[in-house]
C-alpha cells in the first residue's frame, strides 16, 4: 500500500491518500482544508482516480475540504450514522468550535459501522467504532498491512479531547481498550494529527489511557 499523507488547516489535520500498485484507483481518509491541491498533483502523476473517502468522524477540520474533493472527482463517501448531523447540518459545529468558517452540507453515501468490510482500489479495511472523541469516530484497521487510520481517538503520546459536544472520557476510555489496545501490538496507528505511533507503544506509556 502506498500512502501520501497531506496535513493542512488551522487544526494541521492529517488526510492519507492510499493506494495499491497497479489499480489505478486511490481512498482517501479525511479531507482538511486545502487537501485537494495537496493530493491532486499526486493523482495527476500517479495517473489514479479517487475512488472513495472515507471519514473517520465528522468534526469540521476533518471535512473543510470534503465538497470541493467530491465536486471535482465524484468520489463515495462514507462515514458513521452517529455523526450524520454534523455531516449534514456542519452549521452546528460554529457553536464550539472557535472558529470562523465556511462549510457546506456534504452527502454520505454508504454509512459504515462496527465490523463493516471495505473494498476499495485493491485496498481491504475492518472498520471499528471508537466514540468518545464524537459519537461516530471510527477508524480503518487494515491488516494486511498492520496500520490503522484512527482519527482523533488516539495520538502519539496522548488522546483525543472529550470537551465538545458528544464527547466522553469514559466512553473514549473504554473505546480505545476495546477497539485499538485489542489489535496487534505492532499495528502502526495513523492519527488524526501528529506523527504515527504503534499499539505496542500507547499500551506501554500513553498518560491517558495506560494498558490495564
Amino acid at each position: 500500500m502506498r500512502i501520501h499523507r497531506f496535513t493542512g488547516g488551522i487544526a494541521q489535520t492529517n488526510g492519507y491518500l492510499l493506494s495499491q500498485p497497479g489499480q489505478g484507483q486511490a481512498v482517501l481518509i479525511d479531507a482538511p482544508e486545502g487537501v485537494w491541491e495537496g493530493i491532486e498533483p499526486v493523482l495527476r502523476k500517479e495517473g489514479l482516480q479517487l475512488a472513495e473517502l472515507w471519514l473517520t468522524h465528522g468534526h469540521f477540520d476533518h471535512l473543510l475540504g470534503a465538497p470541493e474533493l467530491v465536486r471535482r472527482t465524484g468520489a463515495k463517501v462514507r462515514a458513521h450514522p452517529d455523526d450524520r448531523i454534523l455531516i449534514e447540518n456542519p452549521e452546528v459545529m460554529k457553536e464550539f468550535a472557535g472558529v470562523q468558517f465556511r462549510l457546506e452540507p456534504l452527502r454520505v453515501d454508504a454509512w459504515v459501522g462496527q465490523g463493516d468490510r471495505l473494498e476499495a482500489a485493491g485496498l481491504s479495511a475492518m472498520v471499528r467504532h471508537v466514540p468518545g472523541h464524537c459519537p461516530g469516530s471510527v477508524l480503518f484497521y487494515f491488516p494486511a498491512e498492520a496500520r490503522a487510520f484512527v482519527g482523533d481517538a488516539i495520538f502519539n503520546g496522548s488522546v483525543g479531547r472529550t470537551d465538545f459536544p458528544g464527547g466522553s472520557f469514559e466512553v473514549l476510555e473504554r473505546s480505545i481498550r476495546a477497539q485499538i489496545y485489542t489489535l496487534p501490538d505492532g499495528t502502526v496507528l495513523c492519527p488524526g494529527h501528529g506523527p504515527e505511533t504503534t499499539v505496542e507503544r500507547e499500551k506501554a506509556s500513553n498518560p491517558y489511557v495506560p494498558a490495564a
